[in-house]
């Protein structure tokens, strides 16, 4: 945000001549309304020309004021894409966010459903200016998104199994794998990124692993350091960070 200048006029100090009250009453309050006015400017009133627009510094990282929740329910479909869109390939999506561009690769040759899913959701905009909703700090170090809804709660209307999950159940730095719920069929929208070595559950198959972080993990690693909302291990950012678009091509 642009400062205002700090120097606004002052009122005159000069001794008026004698018999003209009304004007030098006059005067003096215009003065004093002009005063009043520039303050306000000067203080964040309102008044300014130009909009205030938040800029957080994160460490190393630079968030801007996330974008607008979707003032309509997301939209859905009546069934998961085939996943010949992304079998045999590897592809490169670009999260841009709030606070910068996080660079993905996807395992179309790991995970074809999966990326399948992904690749036809980010071509959809389904993900424009989603919430990244949920962030853990202990047990398992993970950073949610893929909710347009912000809720935890929402998804594509579609679900799908489990592919390419650890049968250890462990989860390096930086990869990309599905949330989903008790059910192992309920895979959709949701996906999280691992900025600490984690381990989750292997029951009912465990959890998709379908890309990794190349590029932006300081984005990530910077968020995670800011903690939760009101302190708790698991729950919103601290830090908002929001998905402005996704984009993909085949490498």
């Amino acid at each position: 945000m642009s400062q205002s200048p700090q120097d606004g006029p002052r009122s005159p100090t000069e001794r008026s001549a004698p018999g003209t009250p009304l004007l030098v009453a006059i005067i003096v309050l215009l003065c004093i309304a002009a005063i009043v006015y520039l303050a306000r400017r000067d203080n964040g009133g309102g008044e300014s020309d130009e909009p205030d627009l938040p800029n957080t510094q994160v460490g190393p990282v630079s968030c801007t004021a996330p974008p607008p929740a979707a003032s309509q329910p997301p939209q859905t479909y009546n069934a998961a894409p085939d996943p010949a869109l992304a079998e045999a390939a590897v592809w490169t999506a670009t999260l841009e966010t709030n606070c910068g561009d996080i660079t993905l690769e996807l395992f179309g040759d790991k995970a074809p459903q999966t990326v399948a899913s992904f690749l036809f959701l980010a071509r959809e905009d389904f993900w424009a200016g989603s919430p990244c909703h949920r962030l853990t700090t202990a047990g398992i170090f993970v950073l949610q998104c893929g909710d347009p809804t912000g809720s935890g709660t929402g998804g594509p209307g579609y679900g799908f199994g489990v592919e390419n999950a650890p049968a250890n159940g462990r989860f390096p730095v930086g990869t990309l794998a599905m949330a989903r719920t008790q059910d192992p069929n309920s895979n959709g929208s949701q996906f999280f990124i691992v900025y600490k070595n984690t381990t989750l559950p292997t029951e009912g198959g465990g959890y998709s692993i379908f890309g990794r972080v190349t590029d932006g993990m300081e984005i990530v690693d910077a968020i995670a350091k800011e903690g939760v909302r009101g302190g708790a291990p698991d729950g919103q950012p601290a830090q908002p960070i929001s998905i402005v678009d996704v984009s993909v091509q085949e490498q």
